[in-house]
């Protein structure tokens, strides 16, 4: 009881007048790359469960962009 041929043109050439056939390549690769990021967020579950275990690290890069943000800002020296 799946989608025969004349389902699947149907619903294909819907598709082609309502996005147009530039859109339609971009639109499947988007939906394939969700499809993946949904499936692999199921096969993440034990994988977060190791990772909880891991201590959280400091950002040592905060004090470098402070620094650079104080290097860029106006003098106000007269």
């Amino acid at each position: 009881m799946g989608l025969k041929l004349p389902e699947i043109l149907l619903i294909f050439a819907a598709l082609l007048l309502l996005f147009g056939g530039s859109r339609l390549p971009q639109l499947g690769s988007s939906l394939g790359s969700a499809l993946r990021n949904f499936k692999r967020g199921f096969s993440t579950d034990e994988k977060e469960d190791v990772d909880e275990k891991k201590t959280p690290g400091t950002l040592s890069a905060a004090s470098g962009v402070d620094k650079d943000v104080a290097a860029k800002s106006p003098s106000h020296h007269a």
